[in-house]
């Protein structure tokens, strides 16, 4: 397997990132593994779902950022579980978590925001877990795109948990109007869920147009990334992305 491009900034202030989703359900599992896997990816942003929410949160994710060479960018409880990570390359300008309109009987969902910044290169950064029911499912992928769009800046990149595979008509509303970057340039494995038996690809990172997709893909044979620590660590498997920015 094709190794995926380091993170840099060029010449012109353009930036290469990497960009890892991860749904790390609570870090109910081996959180050891966990942080082997996002570290071996080498991020410069981590979206996560299911972050811890309740008990000594903060502090569980901070450990968590602390054993993979990251810092809490916002999100967590705050967001209802949603969080972004990032490595000490980003500049952040201004964080924002967002809870979405509650449904009677189902979870409270939201969105962990950020604008950063990679050298020369301006970013919007959104993680989200959309909800297991189809309508609010849709309407919440409504609700990314007009905060995408309402960010003031002109590249961003959202990421997360969708609970429906590409074929569901909200996966597809994201694709229509973002950039699917597997379906743009496939790399690694596609299907996210189940690590004992992928067969179902419901996680995914989506960019605004403008961004160059250089790979994305679950990292299995990427160097450090072992199928072990991937099906110790949670129930989903990762998404990671390689990604030109260009400069603003």
């Amino acid at each position: 397997m094709a190794l995926l491009p380091n993170s840099r900034t060029e010449p012109d202030g353009s930036a290469v990132i990497r960009v890892l989703s991860y749904n790390i359900r609570s870090m109910r599992d081996d959180t050891a593994a966990l942080a082997r896997v996002i570290t071996a990816c080498a991020p410069d942003l981590v979206l996560v779902q299911e972050a811890p929410r309740f008990f000594r949160w903060r502090k569980k994710l901070a450990r968590l950022a602390a054993a993979s060479g990251q810092v809490i960018l916002t999100g967590g409880a705050t967001a209802a579980g949603p969080a972004i990570l990032c490595g000490l390359r980003a500049t952040v300008e201004r964080t924002e978590d967002v809870l979405l309109p509650l449904t009677p009987g189902l979870h409270r969902r939201g969105f962990a925001t950020a604008v950063v910044k990679f050298g020369g290169a301006r970013l919007g950064v959104l993680s989200c877990h959309l909800s297991l029911q189809q309508d609010e499912r849709h309407e919440q992928a409504g609700m990314l795109l007009d905060r995408l769009a309402g960010m003031g800046v002109e590249h961003a990149v959202a990421g997360g948990d969708l609970n429906e595979r590409p074929t569901g008509r909200t996966f597809r509303r994201l694709a229509d109007g973002l950039t699917d970057c597997w379906a743009t340039a496939p790399w690694g494995s596609e299907y996210t869920s189940t690590p004992t038996d992928p067969h179902q690809r419901i996680d995914a990172i989506f960019a605004t147009k403008g961004i160059e997709v250089l790979g994305c893909g679950v990292p299995l044979g990427h160097p450090g990334v072992t199928r072990a620590d991937l099906r110790a660590a949670t129930d989903h498997l990762p998404v990671l992305a390689a990604l030109r920015i260009p400069a603003v």
